[in-house]
């Protein structure tokens, strides 16, 4: 199964690069560039465990994810439920954790797994398929540390406090 991962240093505690890594509408538009649109589903208010959400990439893919862990301030989990033809198999996984020697900033680490169908092309498919998700997982994890430095995005969290 592929595995991609993209990591940063952010400018900000754990507790605050988790919650910007939870924001929506147009403050989450401000940093991420994958996004397109998003929203929870089954009349969910906000994250957690379970919680499913709708999203469409900014390419117009379409895909529903499912929360599978949810523990703030150190990592979120979800998987593809609905999605593209492409994916067989779709999960992505972010953790937080301070800097080793300064509590006022982050490492984020996001990692990616995935298979693709038809299984016949599979093993074309992946390569093709983590290539293309790695160059995504970069671009999305380079605009979350722009948003952590986004004195925007920075108060739209604190309001949310």
């Amino acid at each position: 199964m592929p595995v991609v991962e993209s990591r940063c240093t952010v400018p900000v505690p754990p507790d605050v690069a988790f919650a910007i890594s939870q924001t929506t509408g147009e403050t989450r538009m401000r940093w991420d560039p994958f996004i397109r649109r998003q929203y929870f589903l089954d009349g969910a208010k906000e994250a957690a465990k379970g919680v499913r959400t709708f999203t469409v990439q900014r390419f117009g893919f379409r895909m529903v994810s499912e929360y599978v862990s949810y523990h703030p301030p150190t990592n979120v989990g979800m998987k593809m439920t609905k999605g593209s033809w492409f994916f067989e198999r779709l999960a992505g996984g972010w953790r937080f954790s301070p800097v080793e020697g300064d509590d006022q900033r982050t490492l984020a680490v996001w990692r990616y797994n995935f298979t693709c169908k038809p299984r016949w092309l599979a093993p074309i498919a992946e390569r093709i398929g983590a290539i293309v998700l790695q160059r995504d997982i970069d671009r999305r994890i380079r605009g979350f540390a722009r948003g952590c430095e986004d004195p925007a995005v920075l108060a739209a969290v604190a309001a949310a406090d």
